[in-house]
């Protein structure tokens, strides 16, 4: 019996995701005696799970499964936790991780607790703290299951190394054609960014910003970062930037361990989708914004001023301390 985890990947790459839900497993591992299988789909250089407690990595290559698909993806892993005889199985709580996550509880007839940000406690049977209320408060829910389905909060447990011996093994999964009833057909991405999901600092801008054409100092001061650019709902709509940027509430969550809102008042829907993320900062003109009550950090004062001189700033340190 070992805990099972799914370790998502991307144009062959493990995601920064794969890690923290390898340490997670590792962690709930120890709490049982036990050891960690990591199930990899397409994932090249999976050695380096072996820094983060995975003893085991089930390698599953196919071309059928190059692009995510949740039926398929959900029978991969209830095949990997039946032939590992896992009791718990952890994934991310990525968009494809959500979607496949109540597939997955439906076929192994397990319990599935999204959004933890704790190890479980076994004391009195095995709750797990979560999320609630979109990150408004928190949890404690108890699995009565035989087999759990945990979904981890980004950014909520961290990388924690763990070094351990790794053998890889060649998994073969059984597929039908039921498995692909859906089919992707195309998926639009920009390739050239960090994107939202795995950045570790988002900067995202408002309708402070006057109209995209002063985008080009948030997207320098991204690029000084190594961050992903994001915006408020506002400027989505009004077409200044892709809805694929649009963080919040009813656009993405995010969950990062900076984020910094420029000429963002800070809506309710906007503050729900990213009070997960450790460290947010503020810049606006307006001292009575409601962001401000949200932040740990901010800065009364024109973008147009604040944002050069922090570029400025940030660049002057890089180049000091490279």
């Amino acid at each position: 019996m070992s805990i099972l985890v799914y370790t998502e990947s991307e144009n062959g790459k493990l995601k920064k995701a794969a890690y923290e839900v390898a340490s997670y497993a590792k962690g709930i591992a120890d709490l049982m005696g036990t050891s960690v299988t990591a199930v990899t789909v397409n994932a090249e250089n999976v050695e380096e799970l072996s820094q983060y407690g995975v003893d085991k990595v089930l390698k599953v290559s196919s071309d059928k499964l190059s692009k995510f698909n949740a039926d398929a993806y959900a029978e991969v892993i209830t095949q990997a936790a039946k032939k590992e005889d896992s009791k718990v199985v952890v994934i991310s709580q990525s968009a494809n991780a959500k979607y496949m996550a109540p597939l997955l509880a439906v076929d192994l007839e397990a319990g599935y607790v999204s959004n933890a940000v704790k190890l479980p406690t076994l004391d009195e049977g095995f709750n797990v703290e979560r999320t609630a209320f979109t990150n408004k408060a928190f949890s404690m829910t108890s699995i009565s299951t035989d087999i759990k389905v945990l979904g981890l909060s980004n950014n909520s447990y961290g990388l924690k190394e763990n070094e351990s011996s790794l053998t890889q093994e060649e998994f073969f999964p059984e597929l039908t054609d039921e498995n692909f009833g859906i089919t992707v057909e195309s998926v639009d991405k920009n390739k050239d960014k960090v994107s939202i999901a795995d950045a570790e600092v988002v900067i995202s801008a408002g309708r402070g910003m006057k109209g995209p054409e002063n985008w080009g100092m948030i997207e320098e001061l991204a690029g000084v970062l190594n961050a992903a650019t994001a915006c408020s709902k506002p400027v989505s709509d009004m077409g200044w930037r892709p809805h694929g940027e649009h963080v919040g509430q009813t656009g993405k969550p995010v969950a990062t361990n900076l984020y910094i809102a420029i000429g963002i008042s800070g809506a309710i829907q906007h503050l729900a989708g990213i009070s997960a993320s450790k460290n947010k900062v503020v810049i606006n003109t307006d001292p009575e914004a409601p962001f401000f009550k949200a932040a740990d950090y901010g800065i009364v004062g024109d973008a147009f001023e604040v944002v050069p001189q922090l570029i400025e700033k940030l660049k002057e340190f890089k180049a000091n301390n490279s």
